[in-house]
């Protein structure tokens, strides 16, 4: 593999934004700089965050996922303290071959993905690239936490306000100073807003921060309607890929209900279901998230249908977890 290039140019990176044990790296790939963290040591595993986050959202799983795997937590484009790329990128298609071209780099021949969010919807995206490449071997397996889907109707309507000019207004010159908002926003992620951890939203606030952010989001949500399309129309390529599917049972941005729709099209996928737990299970309940992540890629626990055809070891599919709630 190439050498790590340090995040030097990246500017200047809040301490808050930092995850303690990990390596501040970038790269530049098209003309684009990303900044990534890496830790530990093992078969390669990317992390890839959720819309209005970034690699601080692994704050809480890297040591734990370094134990076992080179652990990659990327800053896609657009996010983080990663640089703004303009109008040119912006869409899953365009983050996933940022991704295929991140492997490449590294000379990646093979990786596990983990994908949160609208990173789940990347690493749909990104599977499928590589199958229609004749590569889908690349990506090992998936693990997508509660991922965007055609087959949750949040966000359906207010996505189509956003993309108008008063809607872009909004989220370009006045989203930003409506700090109440934000924090609103937040705690609705929680299926338990106790169990927010202090700093949290200071640590997602510094990478909204920076410039550019919120245009970037905007030609995101613009993008919203034609990336779920392009979900739908990517799983057929991925069917067979072994997939665990991981839900909060209480979250209210991308619905459980759909986590069912999501499954009867990924013909190697199992499905688990955290009592109690909102959108952000990896913040919310990080030890019983790493047990399971961990088990999905060590262990094979979950079982995926196909390595429970006939001929294949016996046991059990788990699916659906009581998590342990705040006192």
């Amino acid at each position: 593999m190439p050498e790590l290039d340090t995040a030097e140019q990246a500017g200047e990176i809040p301490e808050l934004a930092k995850i303690v044990g990990t390596e501040e790296c970038s790269l530049t790939l098209d003309g684009v700089r990303w900044r990534y963290l890496r830790a530990g040591s093992g078969p390669p595993l990317l992390l890839i965050h959720g819309f209005m986050a970034y690699s601080f959202s692994w704050r809480f799983n890297m040591e734990a996922l370094s134990r076992h795997f080179s652990v990659y937590a990327i800053d896609l484009p657009g996010c983080g303290f990663s640089q703004r790329p303009g109008d040119a990128q912006h869409s899953l298609a365009s983050d996933a071959e940022g991704v295929l071209r991140f492997m490449d780099h590294f000379g990646m021949e093979q990786a596990d993905v983990l994908g949160t969010s609208r990173g789940g919807g990347v690493a749909i995206v990104l599977a499928a690239l590589a199958a229609q490449q004749s590569m889908r071997q690349r990506i090992r397996r998936l693990v997508l936490v509660c991922p965007i889907n055609p087959w949750s109707s949040y966000g359906r309507l207010l996505t189509r306000l956003l993309s108008t000019a008063l809607g872009g207004f909004s989220v370009t010159h006045i989203l930003p100073r409506l700090q109440v908002v934000m924090l609103r926003y937040f705690r609705k992620l929680y299926g338990d807003p106790r169990r927010i951890s202090p700093g949290s939203v200071e640590g997602y606030t510094a990478g909204l921060n920076v410039p550019g952010s919120f245009e970037h989001m905007l030609r995101i949500v613009r993008s919203w309607h034609r990336d779920q399309a392009l979900i739908e129309e990517s799983l057929p390529a991925i069917s067979e890929v072994p997939t665990l599917l991981l839900w909060g049972s209480r979250d209210t941005a991308v619905y459980p209900s759909s986590a069912y729709a999501l499954q009867r099209r990924m013909k190697n996928s199992a499905l688990m279901i955290l009592d109690g737990v909102g959108h952000v299970p990896y913040e919310e309940v990080p030890d019983e998230f790493n047990r399971v992540i961990c088990d999905f890629l060590l262990h094979d626990t979950p079982p995926t249908p196909l390595e429970t055809a006939p001929g294949a070891p016996a046991s059990s599919q788990i699916s659906s977890v009581t998590a342990g709630r705040a006192d």
